[in-house]
């Protein structure tokens, strides 16, 4: 058969999972190339918060916290799919540390284990903390060649400030919550963006690398170095099989179809189907709306369908990682609400004006509270996000920013945000009954300022209060909702991603029907099932397994055995 162009492995994706694996082979003297369909390269990844969900760390263990893989075997068996066999769970739970330390090691990527409740504090093995990782530092991006630096996908708006300035962690709470001298820390960050001349002569792009564009600039440093291969604008096409064996692949570049032949293998690490509206419609029926997705545009399951045509079984195609959206017009995908609905002096009430959660659950835990709801009565897709004029002076909503008056805000934020001196007033703009919202604000007020939540418990758990405001006592996640002016906000059952796909095993390769191995042909990340099921422990659930399966895939691939 003739090809085009060999090489050892050829990777189709270019988020944090697709990196790693390019990267383990090409150290191991693999010759690989990875293919990317868009014009940026980082994919999700590129996109996210940039945390890993790791259990049993060494730094976790050398911040004093040391995890039992045991306890986090049995918490993610009790949280997964029953159809996610024991096999793929412990392969995850044994080798997810390994890893870490080996992206500390040969990549330089030293992440910290941050104090971050596991999401579902009540099932047995879950941990307080110490279980997500983040990256602590900050890379400047001229350590990086300056094509992958300006080619670099750019970190969702919802995760930086203005949608332009990265930031720490620390550097989040201090904007958010605005402590005694707080100007200071923000007006350094903005300073020193704006005082960036030459790159602000060149693009909006900052060069002080952060969370997770600090993660893909290093894991991109590694690659480099390691003489690895990168094209883009190159969709993948088709697999190509000789004898039951996938043997390479169809790639088009430079307007041109490329045969690529790949000696030790195809690894898919191309993302969810999110994007593609007929394969929603089909499988994700509680959010079928493609543009109220995180996830970025390019993943629209081109790698899924075509695994499939090629006999790989599939296993939850209907599951995502659902999470509550705010989507603002003019923009190419929602925006992921994380720290908004734990804020104090705020409601989230369904079409009838009613509360129908907890607030500040993990993002996944509320949606999937949005899906069972709407199961129901198919009234909280849209909700609301109802706040007064003290919230709006100190927090965001999406992307109504604070300290930013009304007329200043952006033109798409305008076109969402509803506001009114009153809560009856509000009500009708929201076309709720108004006597049902003043009753539930009514109800709300009383509870915020007994600092007990009687009806959905928000605030209780250690979760609730870790993005609530700790300057308001005695529950930095109540606030009573009595300002005049009122706001409210449209909230969307949407997701930052897909993630039922293609069947793996514990090396990450892809299975047909009958349980047998595609020979050559391997899945990570979220074109793959994941391994946590239709459910999300902790932060960096997403980013943690895609990682772990594309080191073991390019172990298993080059016979790496270290």
């Amino acid at each position: 058969m003739a090809f085009d162009k060999s090489v050892d492995l050829l990777v189709v994706g270019s988020g944090s999972g697709g990196l790693v694996a390019a990267l383990r082979a090409a150290q191991h003297g693999g010759d690989v190339l990875l293919v990317e369909k868009g014009a940026l390269w980082g994919g999700t990844s590129g996109t996210s918060g940039g945390g890993v969900w790791i259990p049993g760390s060494h730094q976790a263990a050398a911040a004093g916290h040391p995890d039992d893989l045991d306890d986090a075997f049995q918490y993610i068996r009790a949280l997964t799919a029953q159809n996610v066999p024991d096999s793929l769970v412990r392969a995850y739970v044994d080798n997810a540390h390994r890893m870490l330390k080996w992206a500390e090691d040969k990549a330089g990527v030293v992440f910290a284990a941050l104090p971050y409740p596991d999401y579902y504090p009540e099932v047995p093995g879950s941990r307080e903390g110490y279980r997500t990782h983040l990256l602590p530092g900050v890379l400047d991006a001229r350590e990086m060649n300056r094509e992958a630096f300006d080619t670099m996908q750019r970190v969702s708006p919802a995760a930086s400030l203005f949608g332009r300035i990265n930031w720490l962690f620390a550097e989040t709470y201090i904007a958010l919550y605005r402590p005694k001298g707080w100007w200071k820390t923000v007006g350094s960050m903005m300073a020193r963006y704006w005082l960036d001349i030459p790159q602000r002569l060149r693009s909006k792009s900052d060069r002080r690398l952060t969370l997770a564009p600090a993660l893909m600039g290093l894991l991109r440093n590694a690659f480099d170095k390691a003489g690895a291969k990168m094209w883009l604008k190159s969709p993948f096409v088709s697999l190509i099989e000789e004898n039951g064996r996938i043997v390479g692949a169809v790639v088009r570049h430079e307007g041109k179809e490329v045969r690529i032949e790949a000696r030790k293998g195809v690894v898919l690490a191309s993302g969810g189907f999110e994007r593609n509206a007929e394969l929603r419609r089909k499988y994700l029926m509680d959010a079928y709306n493609p543009n109220i997705s995180g996830g970025q545009v390019n993943n629209t399951g081109d790698a899924l369908l075509e695994a499939m045509r090629h006999g790989a079984a599939t296993r939850n195609l209907d599951s995502a990682w659902y999470a509550p959206m705010f989507f603002v017009p003019g923009e190419d995908r929602g925006r992921l609400s994380t720290m908004e609905r734990a804020m104090p002096y705020s409601i989230i009430v369904n079409q009838e004006g009613r509360r129908f959660a907890n607030e500040a659950l993990a993002y996944h835990r509320f949606a999937e509270t949005m899906i069972q709801v709407n199961k129901k009565d198919g009234k909280v897709d849209p909700s609301w996000f109802v706040f007064d004029a003290t919230y709006r002076f100190k927090y965001p909503v999406g992307a109504v920013l604070p300290l930013i008056p009304d007329f200043a805000l952006s033109t798409g934020a305008k076109k969402v945000l509803l506001k009114s001196s009153t809560i009856a007033g509000l009500a009708k703009k929201m076309k709720v009954k108004p006597e049902v919202l003043e009753d539930t604000v009514s109800r709300f007020n009383a509870m915020a300022k007994a600092g007990k939540d009687t009806e959905f418990g928000r605030g209780d758990q250690a979760y609730d209060r870790l993005y609530g405001d700790p300057s308001v006592a005695p529950n930095p996640t109540l606030g009573p909702v009595e300002k005049a002016p009122f706001y409210a906000v449209p909230l969307h059952l949407g997701d930052i991603g897909t993630n039922g796909g293609l069947i793996t095993d514990e090396r990450a390769h892809v299975l047909r029907e009958d349980g047998s191995i595609i020979p050559g042909l391997y899945a990570i990340g979220n074109v793959a099932a994941s391994v946590m099921g239709y459910s999300y422990p902790g932060a960096g659930s997403t980013l943690g397994p895609a990682m772990t399966f594309g080191y073991l895939a390019a172990a298993d691939a080059m016979g790496i055995n270290e």
